[in-house]
C-alpha cells in the first residue's frame, strides 16, 4: 500500500515537472509497469515516471513549445520524444551497445543530478509562492529573476481591477502580493515532508513514514482547501482529472515537421538518462539479493516499455530508486509487484480521480522539492575532490553547466570532460621506477614504498597501461627521460655505472604494432648508448603479438624474463668475471 501512495503522488508530481497534465503521470504509472513485469529481469525495480527524465523533457520541449499556449502540440512532442527514447534504448539492447551509457560516469551524474535538483527546487517556487506568470527557462538566473520580478503577482483577481478576455482565458491586469495562504500551506507541508524524510533516514525501519507522507499531505491539504474553498481564492488546485483508461496516442506521434529534430534530441537524452538510472537501480537491489540483472535484457525491456507507452498516452518511464527502495523494504520478491501496482493505479484511474479535484498545486511543489533534495549528494562531491581532481572537475562542470547554461549542454560539457580524462590516461599513461624491498624478491615503486631501494647498475621501470599508437611516442620519450635522469643522478652520487634497463610489462594488457615498433626503436637507441634492454613478464596476448612480429628474435630469449627478481639475478651474474 505504501508503494502505491508513492507511485500515485510521484506520478502526478513528476508529470507537472515535465509540464504535462497530471493525468499523464498516472497513465505512465499503469501501462509501463505491466510491460516491464513481463520483459524485465529485475525482481525489485518499481517502474514509473522519474524526476530527472521529467525535468529534462520539460526543459527541452518548453524551450521551443509552450505547454500552456499549445498543449496539444506539446503532448504530441512529449509522446514522440518518448517513442524515440524507447527506440534508442531497445536498439542499444538489441545491438549489445550498452557500454555507451558508461560514458556517463558517476562523477558526471553526481554533478548533473545536483544541478538538476537545484533547478527543479527553484522552479517549484512558482507553486510555493502562488506566482502565475513564471519563466519557462531552466537556468538559475532567469528563475531567480522571475521570482523577484513577479513578487507582486498571485493566482487570482481582486475587486476593482480591469479584466480582459482573450481566447476564452481570463487575464487579470492586476498588481497583488504573493499569496500568503499558499506560502503558509506550502512551507508548512514542506517542513512536514522534510521532517518525515529525516526520520526515515535516521531510522530505516521507519521507511514507511516518509513513503506515506506525500499522500498524507495530499489528503490533508485537499480536505483543507475543500473546507475553505470560498475563502481560498489565492490557492490554485488541480481541478478536473478525467476518469478512465489510457487513451490511445498513436495518432499523436509527430514524425515530420519543424520539431522532429527536437523530439529526436529530447528522446536521445531522456533515453540515456532513464536507461542509466533504471539499470543502476536494478543492479543495486540485485546485488543485495545475490542475483544478476541482464543489462541487455533490461535495455530491451525499458525500450519496448517506452515505445508502447508512447502509444498509450505515457511519457518516459524507468525504474525509480525511491519507489524501488520502498518496494524492496515492503518485501517484494518478484516483478509481479509491478502488476499489483498497475492494478492499484487502474482502480485510481477508474474510480478515484474526482478526489483529486481540490488538491492544491502547492502540495505537488512541496512533494517535488522533497524528492529532489535527495539528489544533492555533497558527500559524494567531497569524496571526488579528495580522491580524483579530474572527476571533481567533471562533477562541477556538470553542476554549473546545468545550473547556468542548460541541462543538455551541461551534460554534454561534463561528458566531454570525462572523455578528455579517458584520452589523458590513454595518451599519458603512468610509468614508475621500481626498487627492491630488502631481503625479498619483491620490487615496488620507489615513491610508494620508502623501504624500497635502487639496484646498482639497473634502472627498473614499470608501464601501467596498454601500449597503443596513441601513447607509444610518449612512452618512448618518457623512458629515455628516465634514463637521462638516472645517469645524471649516478654522476652526481658517483654510484655504479648504469648498464641495464628493465621494463616490467605485467600491467601492459595489450599492445599494437606501433607499440611493438616503439620497443624495437627504444632497444636500438639504448644499444647505441651501451645499455641493455630487458622485458619482464609480457602477458599472453602481448607475448603472442610480439612472437608474430618476430620481435622476440631480435631481442633474443636472454632479454626476456618472467620476474624482475629473476632478470636482476641472471643479468648481474653474467657481469661477474668467469673463473
Amino acid at each position: 500500500m505504501v508503494i502505491y501512495f508513492v507511485l500515485v503522488m510521484q506520478g502526478i508530481s513528476y508529470a507537472k515537472l515535465a509540464n504535462l497534465p497530471p493525468i499523464v503521470g498516472l497513465y505512465s504509472s499503469f501501462v509501463p509497469p505491466l510491460i516491464y513485469s513481463v520483459l524485465g529481469s529485475s525482481r525489485h525495480l518499481a517502474v514509473g515516471p522519474v524526476s530527472i527524465a521529467s525535468l529534462v523533457m520539460g526543459t527541452m520541449l518548453s524551450g521551443s513549445v509552450s505547454s500552456t499556449d499549445d498543449p496539444i502540440l506539446y503532448l504530441q512532442l512529449a509522446f514522440t520524444a518518448t517513442f524515440f527514447a524507447g527506440v534508442f534504448q531497445a536498439s542499444l539492447g538489441l545491438l549489445r551497445l550498452g557500454f555507451l551509457i558508461d560514458f556517463l560516469s558517476n562523477a558526471t551524474l553526481v554533478g548533473f543530478m545536483a544541478g538538476a535538483a537545484v533547478i527543479v527546487a527553484l522552479q517549484q517556487l512558482k507553486g510555493l509562492l502562488g506566482i502565475v506568470h513564471f519563466t519557462g527557462k531552466m537556468q538559475f538566473v532567469p528563475v531567480m529573476t522571475s521570482v523577484f520580478d513577479h513578487k507582486d503577482e498571485v493566482s487570482g483577481f481582486t475587486k476593482g481591477k480591469q479584466l480582459t478576455k482573450c481566447s476564452h482565458v481570463n487575464i487579470g491586469l492586476i498588481h497583488l502580493q504573493w499569496s500568503w495562504q499558499t506560502i503558509v500551506m506550502g512551507f508548512g507541508f514542506l517542513l512536514f515532508l522534510l521532517t518525515t524524510r529525516q526520520i526515515s533516514i535516521k531510522k530505516p525501519k521507519l521507511f514507511w513514514v516518509s513513503a506515506a507522507a506525500p499522500l498524507t499531505s495530499v489528503i490533508l491539504s485537499t480536505i483543507l482547501v475543500f473546507c475553505i474553498k470560498s475563502k481560498a481564492h489565492g490557492i490554485s488546485h488541480i481541478g478536473h482529472l478525467p476518469k478512465g483508461l489510457n487513451p490511445p496516442s498513436l495518432n499523436m506521434l509527430y514524425f515530420n515537421g519543424q520539431y522532429l529534430a527536437l523530439t529526436i534530441k529530447t528522446g536521445l537524452i531522456t533515453g540515456i538518462l532513464s536507461l542509466t538510472e533504471g539499470i543502476a537501480v536494478g543492479r543495486t537491489f540485485a546485488s543485495l539479493q545475490n542475483y544478476q540483472v541482464d543489462g541487455n535484457k533490461e535495455m530491451m525491456a525499458i525500450g519496448l516499455m517506452n515505445m508502447a507507452g508512447s502509444c498509450t498516452s505515457c511519457y518516459v518511464t524507468t525504474g525509480s530508486f525511491s519507489r524501488s527502495a520502498v518496494n524492496y523494504n515492503a518485501g517484494a520478491q518478484t516483478a509481479v509487484s509491478n502488476i499489483v501496482l498497475a492494478a492499484a493505479v487502474l482502480v485510481t484511474l477508474l474510480f478515484l480521480m474526482p478526489l483529486f479535484y481540490y488538491t492544491p498545486n502547492v502540495i505537488l511543489a512541496a512533494i517535488i522539492i522533497t524528492a529532489v533534495i535527495g539528489l544533492i549528494d555533497y558527500r559524494a562531491a567531497y569524496k571526488l575532490w579528495k580522491v580524483d581532481k579530474l572527476d571533481f572537475l567533471a562533477c562541477m562542470c556538470s553542476f554549473f553547466g546545468v545550473l547556468f547554461i542548460s541541462v543538455p549542454l551541461g551534460l554534454a560539457i561534463a561528458v566531454g570532460v570525462s572523455i578528455f580524462k579517458i584520452l589523458l590516461h590513454v595518451t599519458r599513461p603512468n610509468t614508475v621506477v621500481l626498487g627492491n624491498i630488502p631481503r625479498t624478491q619483491i620490487y615496488q615503486s620507489l615513491n610508494r614504498y620508502k623501504e624500497a631501494s635502487r639496484v646498482p647498475s639497473f634502472l627498473i621501470l614499470a608501464i601501467e597501461s596498454p601500449i597503443y599508437f596513441a601513447n607509444s611516442t610518449y612512452l618512448q620519450e618518457r623512458m629515455l627521460r628516465w634514463v637521462r635522469e638516472e645517469e645524471e643522478r649516478i654522476n652526481e652520487s658517483h654510484e655504479s655505472t648504469l648498464k641495464c634497463i628493465i621494463i616490467d610489462m605485467t600491467a601492459v594488457s595489450a599492445i599494437d604494432t606501433s607499440g611493438i615498433d616503439m620497443l624495437c626503436e627504444l632497444r636500438k637507441i639504448l644499444e647505441k648508448r651501451s645499455l641493455q634492454l630487458v622485458l619482464v613478464n609480457p602477458v599472453g596476448s602481448v607475448m603472442e603479438k610480439m612472437h608474430k612480429s618476430k620481435i622476440l628474435e631480435s631481442f633474443g630469449m636472454s632479454s626476456m624474463f618472467l620476474t624482475v627478481g629473476e632478470a636482476v639475478g641472471d643479468i648481474a651474474a653474467s657481469w661477474k668475471p668467469q673463473p
